[in-house]
């Protein structure tokens, strides 16, 4: 993470790529906060058994953004794409092809499987490919057994379609549509996130989110500023400290 001087966390540019991450790398962000996962790290303490404390398969560095992280969660949430050979291809099935991925690739070996992350402008997708799956074997996807299969597939198939759409060429470029408010709301949690961590008041940290005109006319006791403040403060702490698990939907 980046350094988390008093006023480190100030800028709001600085947080802007956080509009446009998924729900597993906003977990990221909220778990590389968490000062006792950042002792462990400094612990090099990468065994299995320390990682899955923290939902992690293997630990990662938190001094790695969203953007350049690649935490393999424990156990996998419901987005990562499965892949397995196929015992009984028929004789036109589809073969894997990993250079027809689209994206920047990353790929890392959790001592089980190949965990593959994919990014290209206004997407992700996460991909677990068994180890006897080469290039050029026909596949197929798996989708673990659950109460609720349904809603399972649903978010497989939303994966499954932005591999689809970008199947003919990786575009160059994305037109985004105006951040919504929970991405708005994440954004302004981080940065009190920050702020509290660097020790920062609550007035300060107002000063820091809002326009200072509005903090100089609205802070006053019970306000609805200073309420708000303290609540998004709260919120980031209840996320860094476990609930970014609940964020992620690693349950």
């Amino acid at each position: 993470m980046a350094d988390r001087s008093r006023y480190a966390w100030r800028p709001t540019a600085a947080y802007l790529y956080v509009l446009h991450l998924d729900r597993p790398a906003l977990a990221w962000e909220y778990l590389r906060r968490n000062p006792d996962y950042r002792r462990d790290w400094l612990r090099r303490r990468n065994q299995p058994e320390s990682a899955h404390v923290w939902s992690l398969r293997l630990l990662e560095d938190p001094a790695l953004d969203a953007r350049d992280a690649h935490p393999a969660w424990f156990p996998d949430h419901d987005g990562v794409l499965q892949l397995y050979p196929d015992a009984d291809p028929p004789p036109q099935a589809h073969a894997f092809e990993f250079w027809r991925i689209p994206g920047r690739k990353h790929l890392v070996h959790d001592g089980k499987r190949l965990l593959l992350t994919a990014r290209w402008p206004g997407c992700c997708v996460r991909l677990a490919l068994t180890p006897d799956l080469t290039d050029g074997m026909a596949y197929t996807y798996a989708v673990r057994a659950c109460a609720a299969p349904c809603a399972r597939y649903r978010v497989l198939t939303e994966e499954l379609d932005k591999l689809a759409v970008a199947a003919g060429a990786e575009p160059v470029a994305a037109v985004r549509a105006r951040p919504a408010p929970a991405a708005l709301l994440e954004l302004h949690t981080l940065q009190a996130l920050d702020a509290a961590l660097a020790g920062a008041s609550l007035r300060e940290t107002a000063g820091g989110l809002f326009d200072a005109d509005v903090v100089a006319t609205g802070w006053y006791a019970d306000g609805g500023l200073r309420s708000r403040v303290r609540r998004l403060v709260r919120r980031g702490q209840s996320l860094m400290r476990g609930g970014y698990r609940r964020l992620a939907q690693l349950d």
